[in-house]
């Protein structure tokens, strides 16, 4: 079906749904390189205003990548609930979104759609949408997920400590741990990227993390990014795995290309679940995903690359996450060029994702050779912040001397939640309280009262 818009004297055509909803994306460099943007802001227009008519039924009826060769199409349409999707059939695009910003919309009516939306529906709604917009729409539906502590409560901002060490050297991992857990990070995760997928490496550092967490009794969940399959093996031997982890895309052939299927995944999920090491929940999947994953693999088949990213959704809420991690600028600027496209991407990732049920994340980061620098990560970390993003990145001094990118810090979560008034997962806030890290009010104390914890970690791991 084609669809076709006029402004003054000149008529639009695009071909297909696949192309609207291309066209109609905000600029970004991705989307020129593959071929699919819009090729002059005019045009950018008449394709919003073109999709903005489009009856939601109609991503029930054509599907973007066909049915019959690609998995996550599958799966999107045999988990599709026409009973979640019925308060919502009669509206098109533009309706929907004026439904979602309606005063009377609220946390409860965005829960009851949510098994009735496919992420094209949602993908297509955030092209009509400012900033504003995103943020405000994602900030009424939180979602919650449980492990060890509970993520993604209403006012609340957890972090991942991201300790990584370019040799895997587990005493100066180490330290990076102490220092974030003394800044009162770490109660989204205690997450290690190894620099090796060797076994056996990856087994020490799930050990060093469990023995520490089980010594102080740190309400939180560990996780070492490996591939999914090393993870399974991992736990076949024994290993004190909490979270399994697994970059993932928006369709089969680039999953493909990280070595996954939905198969496989059911395999890793159900061999976590298996341990039972959660305490007050069983979420324990984590995801990490990026606009352009699926055209650096060339497995983007003529799709946008922001519609892409929100097909990997559909695959992450499939497996209950405790975490979906949108590591927005890390895959560089040929696919978002600048600040500006950085912070966008992030707040439709942001804003997708959690209109999918999906506990969304970012890692707010960029790399040094993209047109982008800290003070564009400070916005959109206010800007997350606000819209009730569930976790961000903890790195010490923000810069990751293992991937070699830039992200945020122990300082700047510090500075989020002071500014926001936002807290931390409520049973890491009772243990850091209870080990004097904090006051009651989530505060940091000073360094004098602190240091007996500090010595007795470092004593116990070795670390002068």
């Amino acid at each position: 079906m084609s669809y076709t818009e006029t402004i003054g004297t000149r008529t639009y055509r695009f071909a297909d749904l696949k192309t609207l909803l291309a066209k109609a994306s905000p600029q970004r460099s991705g989307d020129q390189l593959a071929g699919v943007a819009a090729a002059s802001e005019e045009e950018r227009v008449a394709a919003k205003m073109a999709l903005a008519q489009v009856p939601l039924r109609t991503f029930l009826n054509e599907a973007l990548i066909p049915y019959e060769s690609d998995e996550v199409t599958r799966l999107v349409i045999d988990d599709h609930s026409p009973q979640a999707f019925a308060e919502i059939s009669h509206l098109t695009v533009g309706d929907f979104r004026n439904w979602l910003l309606s005063s009377t919309t609220d946390a409860d009516a965005l829960t009851r759609i949510t098994a009735g939306l496919t992420p094209e529906m949602v993908a297509a709604v955030s092209k009509l949408m400012r900033n504003q917009d995103l943020i405000a729409a994602a900030r009424k539906r939180p979602v919650i997920t449980r492990f060890r502590n509970t993520v993604g409560l209403p006012g609340h901002m957890s972090v991942r400590l991201q300790p990584n060490h370019p040799t895997d050297d587990v005493k100066g991992i180490a330290a990076s741990m102490l220092d974030g857990l003394m800044y009162g990070c770490g109660d989204a995760m205690i997450g290690i990227n190894p620099a090796s997928d060797n076994l056996a490496a990856i087994t020490k550092l799930l050990l060093m993390i469990d023995d520490f967490r089980q010594r102080y009794q740190v309400p939180t969940q560990s996780c070492v990014l490996t591939h999914v399959t090393n993870t399974i093996a991992a736990i076949e031997k024994g290993a004190p795995v909490d979270l399994v982890f697994q970059s993932i895309a928006g369709t089969e052939k680039a999953n493909a290309g990280f070595g996954i299927s939905l198969a496989l995944l059911q395999e890793a999920y159900e061999a976590g679940l298996s341990l039972k090491r959660g305490t007050v929940g069983n979420n324990l999947m984590y995801f990490e995903t990026g606009q352009g994953s699926a055209l650096s693999a060339d497995a983007h088949f003529g799709v946008d690359q922001q519609t892409c990213e929100v097909r990997a959704y559909a695959v992450a809420r499939k497996f209950n996450p405790f975490l979906v991690n949108t590591v927005v600028g890390f895959i560089g600027p040929e696919y978002l060029y600048d600040g500006k496209q950085i912070t966008r991407a992030g707040l439709e990732d942001h804003f997708c994702g959690k209109l999918l049920g999906v506990p969304m994340g970012c890692d707010i980061c960029y790399t040094n050779h993209a047109e982008a620098d800290q003070d564009d990560m400070d916005n959109l970390l206010t800007l997350l912040g606000v819209a009730g993003i569930n976790f961000i990145m903890g790195i010490p001094g923000a810069d990751d001397v293992m991937l070699n990118y830039q992200s945020t810090s122990f300082h700047d979560a510090l500075y989020v939640r002071d500014v926001l008034g936002l807290r931390r997962a409520p049973e890491f806030e009772e243990w850091l309280e209870s080990m004097q890290i904090t006051d009651a009010r989530g505060a940091l104390l000073s360094a004098s009262t602190q240091q007996p914890l500090l010595e007795g970690a470092r004593d116990w791991m070795g670390i002068a």
